[in-house]
């Protein structure tokens, strides 16, 4: 039994061209240009064949709404002299199938904010390869190197265990490096490239507004009070913008194996930018689910924030606003926000299925999830004091 997250087969429909990605690996990815022969795992397929000793194995990972996410695995073959057999593991990701909006999946964009941000913070995969050749297959791509480690999905994996106080100090953890994110030099990485800070909260309110009535479908909540709401009370411009993740959550980090209270790595930049790190923290905090939230939210939590010694959201934001020296008290309007903006990713993923584009079952249930998100989004409005 593994508490690592596993790839498996490759799902019907989302297959790739094996014989196209071993030749690019080839031609594109370092030490990688003696590729002989490949395999995919899911398809039994054995038809590239080269001048080398090398062979590829193509598997994907079931986790995720979004980006599909493929593991490769490159192994040697025996070597003269009594060499032995190696694995090189990457990882492939390239936006889902039928995905009609490029801005919220743009390959090349992520590749080149993960160059960008890998010298400055370790915690980042490596960017190795990119294409927008979409000969390939069909869209943009790229490569990275794998980073081994646990991801917490929406209960803790069988081996696993954390007391109460490892819990606590866990999730310390992921804020404190939540915080170390938002503290890097965003110009002296070169890295404000990626975003522009100077109206970013009324980008982001008008923008998610916008996506969400285009992705609505009829069996949909409109969420219109929210979004008037959050258009009356949107927070002015930060005087300290940041480098922000926008989807930092725990199955978004990876955990040592052999340490799992260390965090060894952070995935799934995609979202990234320059802007409000409260608007980052407030989309971090609408997926964190606690243990006495009512039995409806508990349905959607997709991660084991409700475990015993987690700290709670309240928790979060005063260690937040501690550590930063921000001034949290609006911070209502930030976690309003990060519901609605769940509850629009949801909503744009649901569309496909609803149009047919993914047979994917999971994705049907994300309807009663978008329901849920709009009644806690309500309840904050009511509840809140701005």
């Amino acid at each position: 039994m593994t508490i690592k997250d596993e790839a498996v087969k490759v799902r019907q429909g989302e297959e790739l061209n094996i014989e196209a990605i071993a030749k690019f690996l080839k031609y594109n990815v370092a030490g990688l240009s003696d590729i002989c022969s490949v395999s995919d795992s899911s398809h039994g397929l054995d038809s590239f064949q080269s001048s080398n000793n090398l062979n590829l194995t193509i598997e994907q990972y079931p986790g995720g709404f979004s980006n599909l996410t493929y593991l490769l695995k490159v192994k040697h073959c025996p070597i003269e002299n009594g060499g032995q057999v190696g694995e090189k593991q990457m990882v492939l990701r390239r936006p889902p199938i039928g995905a009609k909006i490029k801005s919220a999946h743009d390959m090349v964009r992520e590749f080149k904010i993960l160059s960008a941000i890998y010298p400055v913070f370790h915690y980042c995969p490596k960017p190795l390869a990119y294409s927008e050749d979409e000969s390939i297959m069909g869209c943009s791509f790229y490569v990275m190197e794998k980073i081994q480690g646990i991801i917490l999905r929406k209960e803790l994996p069988q081996g696993l265990t954390f007391s109460k106080e490892q819990a606590h100090k866990l999730c310390e953890k992921l804020v404190d490096l939540h915080l170390d994110l938002h503290a890097i030099d965003v110009k002296a990485a070169g890295l404000d490239f990626i975003g522009k800070p100077e109206g970013y909260v009324a980008r982001q309110v008008q923008g998610w507004s916008d996506r969400y009535r285009k992705a609505k479908t009829p069996d949909a909540p409109d969420f219109e009070a929210v979004m008037a709401w959050l258009d009356d009370k949107k927070q002015p411009d930060t005087d300290r913008p940041a480098l922000i993740h926008n989807d930092y959550k725990f199955d978004n980090v990876l955990l040592n194996p052999e340490k799992p209270m260390e965090i060894v790595g952070v995935l799934d930049w995609e979202m990234a930018t320059y802007g409000d790190p409260l608007m980052d923290l407030g989309s971090s905090l609408g997926y964190w689910i606690e243990k006495n939230d009512p039995p409806e939210c508990q349905m959607i939590r997709s991660m084991p924030t409700d475990i015993d010694g987690a700290m709670t959201r309240r928790e979060i934001i005063e260690r937040y606003g501690e550590k930063s020296g921000r001034n949290m008290d609006n911070f209502d309007f930030y976690y309003c926000f990060g519901l609605f903006r769940l509850a629009v990713i949801a909503q744009q993923i649901y569309k496909r299925f609803h149009l047919g584009f993914t047979k994917d079952k999971r994705f049907g249930l994300l309807i009663h999830a978008i329901r849920v998100l709009e009644k806690m989004a309500l309840k904050v409005i009511d509840d809140c004091k701005i």
